[in-house]
């Protein structure tokens, strides 16, 4: 996820930079020059707020589909101890009722 962002944010700033160098290096009057660098920044502003919201959905989408997987995860877990929680109480409870015949068997013949 970062290195999408450090991407993008370097294509952006790299964008940015060349604009302005051209812009710059374009014989035109002081004015004139002035305006097209100042909507360049603008440009790139709205750019960058747009891909900043873009970002933080993807981020929001990623964390809400990591979220649905850990509750899928832990409900697994869950259920599996529920069943493994039961076979050890069945087996148990099979366990004393065969001492409870055995110590049944013991107390008759003494």
């Amino acid at each position: 996820m970062s290195n999408n962002g450090n991407t993008l944010l370097a294509i952006i700033a790299g964008s940015a930079i060349g604009a302005a160098l051209g812009i710059l290096y374009v014989p035109d009057k002081g004015e004139v020059t002035r305006k097209r660098i100042a909507d360049k920044a603008n440009e790139t502003k709205e750019s960058l707020t747009e891909n900043a919201i873009q970002l933080k959905h993807r981020v929001a989408d990623t964390i809400a589909s990591e979220k649905e997987t850990l509750d899928t995860r832990v409900e697994s877990l869950v259920s599996d101890v529920s069943y493994k929680t039961e076979d050890v109480i069945s087996t148990l409870e099979k366990k004393l009722s065969e001492l409870k015949a055995k110590n049944k068997k013991l107390q008759k013949s003494s």
